[in-house]
């Protein structure tokens, strides 16, 4: 067939299961949106706001679903303004294609309108980039940027398409989507040293991440924590692998994670990591962390191996593969003695106090649980209410808890809410979390979810002041709180109105419990704004560079 370059775009998209793109034309594009509008059809075409909001859209459809995201934007301002997303879905290892239109080829260098060097600039946040300067290989380079995205340790890349290249003709030919498998070969001695390692240990414990909800499964993490007896305990990014109440599940660890859990990796014999990267959140000082145990780190990117702390057993691969070869070496145990001095640590925890006349962070999660229930999919934006959401909600789905993590992208929230109800259809539960600080920012996204008619809860923790930092200087600056109160009577509810969705406010949790209960049954977007407390905290709270000996719980 013989086919313009747009038109190739769109056979590409839909050869590889493309449903959904998410973008904003412009001059550069025309071309590629006019065929997107001749196959409405096949592929929805979601405009947001924002190339910001678009791309975290696209985020947050990958986040819900494991399939890839697809966002569009114009070249210059268009495609830098999808930076902030490249950026966010990179440090969390998110599947995305980002597509760029950009000038002519013959204008390319000249500084032309809207000419940006988009694929200089996203070199360092894409797995990969590309830019096509032939029709003849637009169609091999999209098929390549899709492998890509999903192919090991997954992440964004970019494809930038100059105006000519859309306009221009060739000879198509359609072929089938790659099948991406992850092959994990690993090593049996290697496999049968980790599992000597777990049977020796007294005090093991698995520390996972992000890296095990896209592995291959979850299943034999489970698996092996009920086979050995042993606790485990996550970061940010694997919140709702493991179901909130299940018995070996210690909560988040880290800077905000529970007392418990910091306290069983600072005095465990073994620590097994999986899927995670040993972050300066978790490993605050990585002279001390896990200082009593032997180290075993199972990922898929070998690059991450003893990158931040040293281990003693590497083993490269897709986390549950690895598992399931470890499985059969590990001896069935119980560690009676270990987890009954893990639910000691348990009971001094950290626990919040309720109110019955104001709103206390805890209480409004725990509402929204109640009414919400276990299918609910919470995505949150960054901040405290971040850190409140993964203390507290009761996680039941792997997918079912989206937020930045590496970046910490305050305004991902709205776009990425956006992106998994488009994924997940309506009739699926989205509530999305925010605070003040963060939904000034991207709130403009309103209108996109109006205009589709999306029914997302946002829930505002509005304590008018930029909570986490303005927590950071009460607790290391003094009280100085330098451009942390930012003064602004915003008033969330009229806004609401003015976008055309509905706006509710609560000030106690009779209020709160009321407005949600209303929320439940709107079929369009609403939002609650949440009054609370400009000096509600997140505890506990380890210091940067800090230990378990260092922990604020009070």
């Amino acid at each position: 067939m013989l086919l313009t370059g747009a038109q190739i775009f769109v056979e590409v998209l839909v050869e590889q299961g493309v449903d959904t793109i998410f973008g904003y034309p412009g001059g550069a594009v025309l071309n590629l949106y006019d065929e997107l509008y001749k196959s409405a059809d096949r592929i929805q075409n979601v405009l947001t706001a924002h190339e910001q909001g678009a791309a975290h859209a696209a985020d947050g459809y990958a986040r819900a679903t494991g399939r890839t995201g697809v966002v569009l934007a114009t070249s210059g301002p268009g495609a830098t303004n999808l930076v902030t997303g490249i950026a966010t879905a990179f440090m969390d290892s998110v599947p995305m294609v980002a597509f760029t239109g950009n000038v002519a080829t013959s204008l390319i260098g000249k500084d032309s309108f809207q000419e940006a060097y988009i694929e200089g600039i996203t070199m360092p946040i894409t797995k990969h980039n590309y830019t096509v300067r032939r029709v003849e290989d637009l169609a091999d380079t999209m098929r390549s940027a899709f492998r890509i995205a999903q192919s090991g340790r997954k992440g964004p890349v970019l494809v930038d398409i100059p105006k000519d290249v859309t306009a221009n003709k060739c000879e198509f030919t359609p072929k089938a989507p790659e099948l991406i498998r992850t092959v994990t070969r690993v090593d049996e001695e290697e496999v049968k040293e980790a599992a000597e390692m777990i049977n020796q240990a007294q005090r093991p414990i698995v520390y996972f991440g992000g890296g095990v909800r896209s592995a291959a499964g979850c299943q034999p993490l489970r698996d092996l924590l009920i086979k050995a007896g042993m606790p485990a305990t996550h970061t940010l990014m694997a919140a709702g692998v493991l179901g909130y109440g299940e018995p070996h599940n210690l909560g988040m660890l880290g800077m905000h994670g529970g007392y418990a859990a910091n306290k069983a990796i600072a005095e465990a014999d073994l620590v097994l990591a999986v899927g995670t990267r040993f972050s300066d959140r978790v490993a605050l000082n990585p002279d001390t962390f896990a200082s009593k145990a032997r180290i075993i780190q199972i990922d898929i990117d070998p690059s991450e191996m003893g990158k931040n702390v040293d281990v003693d057993l590497c083993i490269a691969g897709d986390a549950a593969y690895v598992l399931q070869a470890i499985l059969p070496y590990v001896n069935k145990t119980e560690h009676k003695l270990w987890m009954e001095q893990i639910r000691s640590w348990q009971k001094v925890d950290y626990h919040p106090l309720d109110s019955e006349t104001e709103l206390r962070p805890h209480q409004l999660i725990d509402e929204l649980c109640r009414q919400a229930g276990p299918e609910a999919v919470y995505v949150t934006d960054v901040g405290q209410h971040q850190m409140w959401a993964a203390q507290y909600l009761h996680h039941t789905k792997s997918r079912g808890f989206l937020t930045s993590g590496g970046l910490g992208t305050m305004g991902f929230g709205y776009g990425a809410a956006i992106g998994a109800q488009m994924a997940l259809g309506r009739d699926q539960r989205v509530i999305m979390l925010t605070g003040d600080g963060s939904f000034h920012m991207n709130l403009n996204e309103a209108c996109t979810a109006v205009s589709y008619h999306l029914p997302i809860i946002t829930v505002i923790f509005n304590n008018s002041v930029l909570g986490m930092v303005r927590q950071w200087q009460t607790s290391f600056y003094e009280g100085r709180y330098s451009a942390t109160d930012p003064h602004r009577h915003t008033d969330f509810v009229k806004l609401a109105e003015g976008f055309g969705l509905k706006g509710y406010r609560a000030t106690n949790p009779t209020e709160f419990r009321e407005a949600l209960a209303d929320a439940m049954k709107q079929d369009g977007p609403t939002w609650i704004d949440c009054r609370i407390g400009k000096d509600e905290r997140v505890l506990p709270m380890i210091p940067g560079g800090g230990d378990i000996n260092d922990i604020i719980m009070e």
